[in-house]
């Protein structure tokens, strides 16, 4: 090829390229500034927003929280070689999101939809901000249907229903994970969805959930979202909002969702931990003053939506710890007020082999009784009441004062009232059943039952109804009245017959 060839090809490159449309972008870029433990000062960026990713040399990556005139608090996502003072960041001009649609089920994410599991890459339908407004009042309709947890002593007296937030909370080790937990287990191949939030949890802990929802087949309609406590603070931090934005997705394409955050506790620490370092002012009990708002937005995005804005619903058993069964801490009573009612789990009746240690005094709920089915509600309705009046002449009689006839009847029914709502973790019972058991209680045909076998009762009772039409034509929302009671009843005192006979 001749020198001229050459430059003739070269001439044509130029004009070509010179021919193109020039793209430019624009790109802000600042410097670290001071390094602090899960959080950098940025200095240069002038134009942040809230919540915007950004990314640093050395493949860093962190969200800024805290933004003034020139400078900006980021918060680490991910730091693997470890930020030093100098280094440059960058602006991404996008806000944190997540993958939300079909593709995460029976998948285990960080909270930026990582796979954990050891599975392939996460097949996400789109990506949506982990931050988003709640759905507008328009939007909202009543809850009218339970969303049944399987345990008795809940769906009971401490009723849940669809589109509701309804708290858990107690001591360390009261079995506030194993109530939530089984709420999930009792869906296991049902219509309802499954997110669980693990924030800041030990990870033999969150590894011991997973494999408790991989055993009974619940994963294939779950998704688990994981911010261990060995994670930046940041990344616990963005955990549950990230969660809700997945659970938001599949509500908005009407289904119905069911999330656990596990707990808020944890994830109010690391907001402490992150405001104290971005010099934010503490306030009681060293919490950053905006602790309330940081949960308020996050749990007044589950409800249920009405039809026209697609049906969906999305449920919320926010988890709290107390310390030394104290209610009226900064963050309980914060959530107390947030939500809709809660369960309280106590210690003393942990101790006493009271399981689920659900405190029927101090448990409620607000909205779930409206939804709860009228069955239920026949046999749920004066439980309650005649529980609690029995917790207190139990007390009495323990001075040994002495007590007439129908004192000792009403000491005989609360004794089988609670030996009723015992229940073995793991083990959710079906609506029908549960319907059983209550209504042999309050009909008085267990109160001369021996404790020794109240066990092996129970199971009869729920064993007798089990095929029995009457208790599938009330689990589906029918009154339990006329035919249908007797024809119950009927299938009770022949199943008790036969635990008595066996017995003799």
């Amino acid at each position: 090829m001749t020198l001229k060839r050459l430059a003739d090809d070269l001439f044509d490159r130029i004009d070509q390229e010179a021919a193109r449309p020039a793209t430019l972008s624009r790109q802000e870029r600042g410097q670290v500034s001071r390094v602090l433990h899960g959080v950098v000062e940025v200095d240069g960026l002038q134009e942040g927003m809230s919540e915007e990713v950004i990314d640093f040399d050395g493949g860093a990556r962190g969200l800024a929280l805290d933004l003034a005139p020139g400078r900006a608090g980021v918060v680490l996502m991910r730091d693997p070689l470890g930020l030093r003072p100098g280094q440059a960041a960058r602006r991404s001009g996008r806000v944190a999101s997540v993958p939300v649609g079909e593709g995460l089920l029976g998948r285990v994410i960080d909270p930026f939809g990582v796979a954990l599991d050891d599975g392939p890459p996460v097949v996400a339908d789109r990506l949506a901000p982990i931050e988003a407004p709640a759905a507008a009042i328009i939007e909202r309709a009543p809850v009218t249907r339970p969303l049944q947890t399987g345990i008795k002593a809940v769906d009971a007296l401490v009723p849940i229903g669809r589109g509701q937030r309804e708290l858990i909370l107690g001591d360390r080790q009261t079995g506030k994970t194993a109530v939530a937990v089984d709420t999930i287990l009792n869906h296991v191949g049902g219509e309802v969805i499954s997110i669980y939030c693990a924030i800041g949890q030990r990870g033999d802990a969150t590894a011991r959930v997973i494999a408790r929802l991989r055993a009974a087949g619940a994963m294939d309609n779950c998704v688990v979202v994981v911010a261990g406590g060995e994670d930046p603070a940041g990344l616990q931090y963005v955990a549950p909002y990230a969660a809700t934005t997945i659970a938001e997705g599949f509500m908005r394409a009407g289904r119905d969702v069911l999330i656990v955050y596990d707990d808020l506790t944890r994830h109010a620490r690391a907001y402490r931990e992150l405001s104290l370092l971005l010099r934010r002012p503490p306030g009681r009990e060293a919490y950053p003053g905006d602790i309330f708002y940081l949960h308020s937005r996050l749990l007044e995005r589950s409800t249920q939506l009405c039809e026209a804005a697609g049906g969906g619903s999305l449920t919320a058993l926010p988890i709290v710890e107390t310390q030394a069964q104290n209610l009226s801490a900064y963050l309980p009573t914060n959530l107390i007020s947030i939500t809709d009612g809660q369960i309280y789990l106590s210690p003393a009746l942990f101790r006493r082999g009271q399981l689920p240690a659900v405190d029927v005094g101090r448990s409620v709920s607000r909205v779930g009784g409206k939804a709860q089915l009228a069955a239920f509600r026949a046999v749920a309705g004066p439980l309650k009441l005649a529980y609690a009046q029995f917790e207190e002449l139990e007390s009495f009689a323990r001075f040994g004062a002495r007590l007439d006839d129908d004192t000792r009847a009403q000491l005989d029914r609360g004794r089988a009232v609670r030996e009723a709502l015992k229940q073995d973790e793991g083990a959710p019972i079906p609506l029908a059943q549960q319907i059983a058991l209550l209504l042999a209680v309050s009909e008085g045909l267990l109160d001369d039952i021996a404790l020794s076998v109240f066990p092996a009762v129970g199971d009869a009772v729920r064993a007798a109804v089990t095929d029995l039409p009457a208790a599938d034509e009330i689990a589906r929302g029918l009154p339990l009245e006329g035919a249908r009671r007797e024809a119950i009843l009927d299938a009770i005192r022949a199943a008790l017959d036969g635990v008595q006979d066996g017995n003799a």
